[in-house]
């Protein structure tokens, strides 16, 4: 298991083919910081869509009966398996990350759209 940062470039195409790939699925959002500790947003709720607003700096994720709002996102995650990614985190501005769990693996693409740096291990 590997853990590969998506750079910044790369994020538009990333969420909208996360967006087409995981309709309908079911995602939990977990929400971790020192200030917070870990707290379950939404529980495997349908996945309506994904979109980043650049000029906003805004990511957001819709599921059904949640509209969960990440403000100045700065680092993305995801979570790799052998041909399969099982989630992804988001950290934003003030730290806070953003654990976004998926019920069923979602089969990877080729290797460009995750090309990004070199993964860092999972511990």
């Amino acid at each position: 298991m590997a853990v590969r940062k998506i750079e910044k470039p790369e994020w538009r195409e990333f969420f909208d083919w996360l967006s087409q790939g995981l309709l309908g699925a079911r995602v939990e959002i977990e929400v971790a910081s020192l200030d917070l500790g870990d707290q379950i947003e939404a529980e495997w709720l349908p996945l309506l869509g994904i979109t980043y607003d650049d000029k906003d700096d805004v990511l957001e994720i819709a599921l059904q009966g949640v509209d969960h709002l990440i403000y100045g996102p700065r680092e993305v995650w995801a979570d790799l398996n052998v041909g399969e990614m099982m989630s992804f985190e988001v950290i934003d501005d003030r730290g806070v990350s953003q654990i976004i769990k998926l019920r069923q693996p979602l089969m990877l693409p080729s290797p460009s759209l995750l090309g990004g740096s070199p993964g860092r291990s999972a511990p």
